[in-house]
């Protein structure tokens, strides 16, 4: 009897480790990429708000310190482009970002092959190109400086080989500081973009 009880112990301490090494068995180290396509709006403070429509791209270094949650960092773009109006006339805008993002993550398994995943945080952006076309000028770099907001993402992940996964995503972003014109800009105001969402494309490489 002491040898079943033995055994069972033994047994029962076994699968606690089996199971503690699969909780722990997981990829620590990730890279992201996320794309999209929607819009936003031109908030100003002095001139009509107008909508853009952009395309936004993010690559990202994923670090998980516990199997669901991770904190992840890197450089993204954001290209923008749409018609407005202001003291001058009608215009044609294009605008390009660069922005570098701070987030926690979280992803969790739905079945073998698909998870959900989510990043929120902050980031911080500047202005790289920036371009007012009106019907007799075009006014170039009118804003400048870095401006900081907020964005959010969910999507589902299909793992389509071992460590590679892709799937579908929307990204919501929305500015909480300004931006403001140069002293010898055209025209004077502060700006921000918000309610800015797009929907895409997630890759995901675990390492």
């Amino acid at each position: 009897m002491k040898k079943i009880y033995t055994c069972l112990i033994l047994a029962f301490f076994t699968g606690l480790n089996l199971m503690q090494s699969q909780e722990n068995d997981y990829s620590k180290f990730r890279v992201l990429m996320l794309s999209g396509i929607g819009n936003g709006i031109a908030e100003n403070d002095n001139e009509v708000n107008y909508v853009l429509n952009t395309n936004t791209s993010e690559i990202l270094l994923n670090y998980k310190f516990s199997k669901i949650y991770g904190v992840a960092t890197g450089v993204g773009i954001n290209e923008m482009r749409g018609n407005g109006f202001n003291s001058l006339g009608n215009f044609f805008h294009k605008r390009t970002y660069i922005k570098i993002p701070v987030l926690l993550t979280g992803d969790y398994d739905v079945s073998d092959k698909i998870k959900v995943l989510f990043t929120l945080g902050v980031y911080t952006q500047n202005i790289i190109k920036d371009e007012y076309s009106f019907v007799d000028i075009k006014a170039k770099n009118v804003y400048e400086g870095w401006n900081f907001g907020t964005q959010i993402s969910f999507g589902f992940l299909f793992e389509v080989f071992e460590n590679y996964s892709i799937g579908l995503n929307y990204l919501g972003l929305s500015d909480f500081s300004k931006l403001e014109t140069k002293e010898n800009a055209s025209f004077g105001d502060k700006q921000k973009i918000v309610n800015l969402n797009t929907v895409g494309l997630t890759l995901l490489f675990e390492f």
